[in-house]
């Protein structure tokens, strides 16, 4: 480290927004100022993403910036505020950063989060399982959404989320729809969105979405943590009543299975995604992180708001105004505040109302594993508001 940065900031890593463009229609929900929506010019689309404590590379074409979706720690160097990326700081100091366990099994900080935030819905894509991922020289996707009650005052234009496939659809029938799309058919025959169900979204609860799963986003401001990859393709031929290039499916597909739709078919989780009980499965409603009463009596009450797989997990915490807490964690995780202001450690944190382009903030930051384990002092400072944080983690053995 060009110096302690860790030391310095006692266990605790300041991060800067990370913002990354993705579309034509921003929801205006990342509280990034309106002016620099198109920051990254006209011809990347609109900022609908902000990536939190990623070491992961944003795959966004062919002008993707070198630095796109990874976030940069901030640290003073003789009273200098300097920057560095968190991908650099972990991959020479890793097991002090994420411990030994995620490091010795990754060798790398494995999962991220961000906020997804369209107007509109997206069209229906699906993540790579891990066999075709290696085919790309990749890792699979897994997923997960909360949808943050401060977000969502505004539910945008369609609220509900396609998931998987109608039970009792037929492979045959996919594959009919994949060979018109593929031959220029689609827009005058089979659309997928006939085979699929949408679900309402509901604030202050979320879904866990394995790779293989079929998914069209709705247009809830959604936080999404996740396997830290970015791959995945496109399965819907008429998006908007505007026909969708072949591309949007083949592209990201190792060479020679472009056209293959047998291939294609095989990279759907045929029964998960035509499960009959799939909300059950998949829907999920916070948890409590200990005894309610317990936590109401300390001064906080902390949820389980993504859980029941293996790769990731995240908590929503909420400090009472006027109270102070100390929190343990068994692992490292990333934050970022949605409500309140306050410390974190000895670090001031808020969460601000309006965000330039490049502005430096006080509401995200990366407890590594030893202050995670110590356990981290929150101090809600106001007195009305609570002070409100999401946390993502990467594999947690006391995740539900």
């Amino acid at each position: 480290m060009p110096v302690d940065i860790l030391e310095q900031g006692e266990g605790i890593l300041r991060l800067a927004p990370t913002w990354v463009p993705r579309g034509t229609n921003p929801g205006k929900r990342l509280k990034l100022h309106p002016s620099d929506l198109h920051a990254y010019g006209p011809n990347r689309g609109a900022i609908i993403e902000r990536w939190l404590a990623s070491t992961t590379k944003a795959n966004n074409g062919p002008l993707t910036t070198a630095d796109e979706g990874l976030s940069y720690v901030i640290y003073s160097d003789e009273g200098k505020l300097q920057h560095t990326l968190l991908k650099d700081l972990i991959d020479e100091s890793g097991s002090e950063i994420i411990g030994e366990d995620l490091w010795n099994k990754y060798h790398r900080w494995p999962a991220f989060a961000k906020f997804f935030d369209n107007k509109g819905p997206l069209p229906l894509h699906l993540h790579h399982k891990s066999e075709h991922a290696a085919l790309v020289a990749t890792q699979t996707k897994p997923e997960s959404y909360f949808f943050p009650p401060q977000l969502n005052q505004f539910s945008g234009d369609f609220p509900y989320t396609f998931f998987g496939l109608e039970p009792g659809t037929t492979q045959k029938q996919i594959l009919n729809f994949l060979d018109c799309w593929k031959h220029g058919e689609a827009a005058r025959s089979i659309q997928i969105l006939d085979f699929s169900r949408a679900y309402k979204l509901e604030i202050g609860t979320g879904w866990y979405v394995k790779p293989g799963v079929l998914h069209a986003p709705g247009s809830f401001c959604t936080y999404e943590p996740q396997w830290a990859s970015d791959i995945g393709i496109g399965f819907q031929s008429i998006y908007n009543e505007i026909p969708v290039d072949w591309k949007a499916i083949s592209r990201n597909l190792p060479e020679g299975k472009q056209d293959d739709i047998d291939f294609i078919l095989s990279m759907l989780d045929w029964e998960a995604n035509t499960a009959v009980d799939f909300k059950d499965r998949y829907f999920r409603r916070p948890v409590p992180a200990r005894p309610l009463e317990e936590m109401q009596a300390t001064g906080y009450i902390e949820n389980w708001i993504s859980y029941g797989n293996p790769h990731f997990s995240a908590q929503e915490l909420t400090v009472f105004p006027g109270r102070s807490v100390v929190i343990k964690d068994s692992g490292p995780y990333g934050m970022v505040m949605v409500q309140g202001h306050g410390h974190l450690g000895h670090w001031p944190i808020e969460t601000p109302a309006l965000i330039r382009f490049g502005q430096l903030t006080n509401d995200e930051f990366f407890i590594s594993f030893s202050a995670a384990q110590e356990g981290v002092r929150v101090t809600n400072e106001s007195t009305t508001d609570p002070l409100v944080m999401l946390k993502h983690f990467g594999p947690n053995p006391e995740s539900p």
